[in-house]
């Protein structure tokens, strides 16, 4: 009865079942694991943005990583802005979604070490070879509010592109600025969310931390799919039997009506086919 399922076709069909289905399983765990990733670190933002600000130098020091759990942190920091050792951050979006610059400057701390301060974004209004014109910075002693970042590195979605412009980088890094400037700059840096000093650029704005994204409903629908493989398997198993039998019962009627020589009844509504 089920003899067919030992044909090539259906050893091949339910071999490729038996393979989609822990594949399938595996990508709806991948796409949970997703999900809780996006929970835990809409939960770190939360927190940490909601969180009271500290100095910087308690969070980070030169040469150090910013913790993880340390990132988004609201931080604050007093001392002078160094305008002749800013740079511009390239190919960096606006709320806009045109291209353009972050200016990074550098806040020279009262111990003699610095951080760098992402003052926010100004759109790419000339060459990109040209320094661009960037709104001048608060003159003396200022105090900066901001979320504390950690160094970018090549390899998270940024390039490191070698021969830019002078004053022009393509990540904000700490250390390399730090050989730039020729003192300690403290790791990490400060994304300014007070605007009174910006000096008039277009703040980053916060992160989303309240969407979870699509994740956990690509883990059902891989779910599902995994389910419909070994139910549609089944749905398939019984058409073929139920095909295979009307065939063999069709074929089985014929056999026995060819062999009694049974002739088909006369047509008694055309007399003329009777004669």
């Amino acid at each position: 009865m089920y003899r067919f399922l030992l044909s090539r076709q259906w050893v091949i069909l339910t071999l490729v079942g038996l393979v989609l289905i822990p594949v399938m399983i595996e990508l709806g765990f991948w796409q949970f694991h997703r999900h809780e990733s996006r929970v835990a670190r809409n939960a770190l933002v939360a927190r940490s943005i909601a969180a009271d600000p500290v100095p910087v130098t308690e969070l980070t020091a030169p040469g150090r990583a910013v913790p993880g759990e340390d990132v988004w942190r609201t931080v604050t920091a007093s001392g002078t802005y160094d305008t002749k050792d800013e740079v511009v951050v390239r190919l960096r979006t606006g709320e806009d979604g045109k291209s353009g610059y972050w200016v990074l400057t550098p806040l020279l701390l009262d111990d003699g070490r610095a951080v760098l301060v992402n003052r926010g974004w100004i759109p790419a209004d000339r060459s990109q070879r040209d320094f661009p014109d960037v709104p001048a910075a608060p003159s003396g002693r200022v105090t900066v509010t901001g979320r504390l970042r950690a160094d970018e590195r090549p390899g998270e979605g940024i390039k490191d592109t070698k021969g830019l412009p002078p004053r022009q980088v393509m990540l904000i890094n700490s250390e390399r600025q730090a050989r730039a400037l020729g003192r300690p700059v403290l790791g990490g840096y400060i994304e300014l969310s007070d605007e009174k000093v910006s000096g008039g650029t277009q703040l980053v704005p916060a992160p989303d931390h309240d969407s979870i994204g699509p994740h956990m409903a690509y883990a059902i629908q891989w779910w599902l799919f995994s389910a419909f493989v070994p139910v549609g398997w089944v749905i398939l198993v019984r058409r073929e039997r139920r095909d295979r039998a009307a065939t063999a019962a069709a074929a089985s009627a014929k056999t026995t009506d060819a062999g009694t020589g049974t002739a088909p009844a006369p047509d008694t509504a055309n007399p003329a086919a009777s004669r």
